[in-house]
């Protein structure tokens, strides 16, 4: 039967006479409880042949024929619009008949989704969020139905096939990697996904060659690996912009058992490197004595690990040469447990800051084993059967060392309370003819001086009063002024915070010093001219550093836990000087811990610390009429001070093992104080001609130099403070 129409409801109307004719309009069956949703894919009921005639024809009246026509509902969302043409010269299976509807809709950009068995016609672009069919592993579907379906994995990276299925995918759709489970989630047409299907299955391939391990009978695989690497087609490194993607062919050495792992890319190109592996892998031409071999090291210190190659080996004997390493200089803040040489002399103390900071090792010489400071190289005279074993050694020893940032922080709060109340007075109590009785109360207090001593300096000219409130009687007496009496009052308080960081990075297992302070003279000896010969009088003077100092050795543990061998020390001079001991020098105070303590990488530990809490009470007063009920206080003076201390000190180490975390420290620091720098600008003014101070480049690649006064003040980054501006 062929229908022909052009209005929507005749259509309908035509299509479902022409369906019933063939046996399709059947009523469609209630859905029984516990059956299972429809599939994505419609059931047909009939497999006769329809012949199709729908040219221009409204999208919905022909939504509804088609759904009469597979037996399920098809709802058409109220965003598609216009007309279709689905027609077929012939009749052809409701199957083909479907598909050329699916066509359609997709050619008008409409797109057909299943949402647990609704069939639902939306636009293209919310097809991938409104379809509810997933599918793992092979799909039967087919046609221009959008579907999810999730492609599983077993060689290849998910991230690389993205970049090469991207462009094979409809604008509309997407494309997602997740590489936890190695699996790739596809939303398309489902035709496309039997192809990407195809492509993938195709990509997902194993290696083309497993690993492989050539053992070496002469040869050192650490020589014979980087020859034949430059030979071959490069190391085993990623691939620029394709993550996971590497090179064809890889060799690695293992020094355990002195053999080359390698991966090719094809078993041609790994018989090749075979067979220049038994072409180097060749005994030497040495003489019974054995020959002469240089390793050039690339962490390790050559003239340490010759003595300790040297002991291993039973080479026997210690270096007739020096050592090519310096200790540490000691200071007055040297403990003993870390340096328990003695000091020569004081002088060669304070010469420790100008001496380099490493002098030219000397060759080590003595047995079998050289070494070469200057080029960091050892040179061995051995057998080749012994040379291989002292070289796996070598490759084993000569690793990069992890480094260690130790910060210490050293806080200090301290205050005091101090209260002086006093009361003095002189005068004439009586007289008897020329004779007069004089009193006088006289109580000074510390640096306060007494009622007498303001008299006389009242006297000479120059009056000296104690701090707070001084209330006083003036008397004239034979035209000379003096003070009667004087009452003070004084209540004093300080606070003092203190926050002090030294931090430094050293080796593991290297000792490390760092000092912030001054470098005090003191007198230790003098003379002077005493008799009428002549002669040259002299003085003596030690120096020594005064400030923070920090000596610290670690040892990175297993697990990260980091043993600390240490000494802190925080002195200071201080201004006032011991009774008797003026022509002495200066007197300092001083503060230090030395222990060894266990810390894991980041954590805080308290070292040690001081909490005191001094209380002081000074009276002075005039017997029996000090201690009257209500007159007392005007016989006596009294002073109460009380100070408190609180000095915490922590440490907080952190392990470096990498160039990359080194370089984030670094970089922190540097932003840090490049940001104070922007931060400390002066203020533009026109009467002043420097208009800013030296401030660090903004990248730290950049050389370190000061830009000149005149220039412009660079811009700050976003996370630094802007430049003060002009008023």
């Amino acid at each position: 039967m062929r229908v022909r129409s052009f209005n929507a409801s005749a259509v309908a109307c035509a299509c479902t006479l022409a369906l019933a004719s063939i046996g399709l309009a059947e009523p469609v069956a209630a859905q029984e409880p516990g059956r299972p949703a429809r599939s994505a894919q419609p059931r047909f009921r009939s497999n006769a042949p329809v012949t199709l005639n729908f040219v221009n024809a409204d999208i919905e009246a022909v939504s509804r024929a088609m759904a009469a026509m597979i037996d399920q509902p098809i709802l058409v969302d109220p965003r598609v619009k216009g007309t279709i043409t689905v027609y077929s010269e012939q009749p052809i299976p409701v199957r083909d008949a479907w598909l050329n509807y699916l066509a359609s809709l997709r050619g008008l950009g409409f797109a057909l989704v299943d949402s647990n068995g609704l069939l639902k016609v939306v636009p293209e672009a919310e097809a991938k969020l409104q379809t509810g069919t997933v599918i793992v592993g092979a799909a039967e579907q087919r046609g221009d139905q959008v579907l999810t379906q999730v492609f599983r994995l077993n060689h290849e990276n998910p991230n690389n096939l993205v970049a090469v299925l991207r462009p094979l995918i409809s604008p509309n759709n997407t494309i997602n990697a997740n590489p936890g489970t190695s699996s790739l989630v596809i939303t398309d047409y489902a035709d496309n996904l039997a192809r990407l299907g195809r492509i993938i299955a195709a990509l997902d391939q194993p290696a083309a060659t497993e690993v492989d391990v050539i053992p070496l009978q002469h040869a050192v695989a650490a020589d014979i690996a980087v020859l034949v690497q430059k030979l071959g087609e490069g190391s085993a490194t990623a691939a620029p912009g394709v993550p996971g993607a590497t090179q064809a062919t890889s060799i690695v050495a293992d020094p355990r058992s002195n053999a080359l792992i390698v991966r090719a890319a094809n078993p041609a190109r790994l018989a090749s490197i075979r067979a220049l592996v038994a072409r180097l892998d060749r005994p030497g031409s040495d003489g019974p004595a054995g020959g002469l071999y240089v390793v050039h090291l690339k962490n390790a210190d050559a003239t340490r690990l010759a003595a300790v190659l040297r002991a291993a080996f039973g080479g026997g004997g210690g270096s007739g040469g020096t050592s090519g390493g310096s200790s540490l200089s000691s200071t007055s803040a040297t403990p003993p447990s870390m340096t328990p040489q003695a000091t020569a002399n004081a002088a060669a103390q304070s010469a420790a800051a100008t001496a380099p900071v490493a002098s030219a090792g000397q060759p080590s010489t003595g047995g079998f084993i050289q070494a070469d400071p200057a080029s960091n190289s050892l040179i061995i005279t051995a057998a080749e059967p012994l040379y291989r074993q002292m070289r796996s050694l070598i490759d084993q020893l000569d690793s990069r060392r992890a480094q260690v940032y130790i910060e210490s922080m050293i806080v200090e709060v301290s205050g005091g309370d101090a209260a002086d109340f006093g009361f003095q007075w002189l005068g004439i109590l009586g007289s008897d003819g020329n004779r007069s009785i004089q009193a006088v109360q006289n109580l000074p207090t510390g640096s306060t001086p007494g009622i007498v001593g303001i008299n006389t300096g009242l006297v000479q000219g120059s009056l000296n009063l104690g701090d707070g409130l001084n209330v006083g009687l003036v008397r004239t007496i034979n035209g000379v002024n003096s003070l009667a009496a004087i009452l003070r009052l004084l209540q004093s308080q300080s606070a003092t915070n203190v926050v002090s960081t030294p931090n430094l990075i050293t080796l593991d297992n290297e000792e490390a010093k760092i000092v912030v302070g001054e470098n005090v003279p003191f007198i230790t000896g003098q003379f002077t001219n005493t008799g009428t010969a002549t002669t040259n009088p002299f003085q003596t003077i030690e120096r020594k550093d005064v400030g923070i100092t920090l000596r610290i050795k670690p040892q990175i543990g297993e697990g990260g836990a980091i043993r600390m061998q240490l000494y802190q020390e925080q002195s200071s001079v201080k201004t006032d000087t011991a009774a008797g001991t003026s022509n002495a020098g200066p007197s300092t105070t001083k503060r230090s811990i030395e222990g060894t303590v266990t810390v894991d990488d980041g954590q805080i530990l308290v070292l040690g610390g001081l909490i005191e809490d001094n209380y002081t009470t000074t009276k002075s007063k005039v017997p029996l009429l000090g201690d009257l009920p209500l007159l007392g206080p005007l016989f006596r003076s009294e002073s109460r001070t009380r100070k408190r201390t609180n000095l915490m000190v922590f440490l907080r180490p952190v392990v470096m093992r990498d160039a990359d975390a080194a370089s984030r420290f670094s970089l922190d620091r540097y932003d840090q104080i490049r940001a104070r720098q922007v931060n400390s600008q002066p203020t533009p003014s026109i009467v002043l001609p420097v208009p800013r101070s030296p401030v660090l480049p903004q990248d730290a690649r950049t050389p370190l130099t000061v830009a000149p006064l005149d220039a412009p003040m660079p811009a700050p980054a976003a996370s630094e403070p802007a430049p003060p501006k002009a008023p």
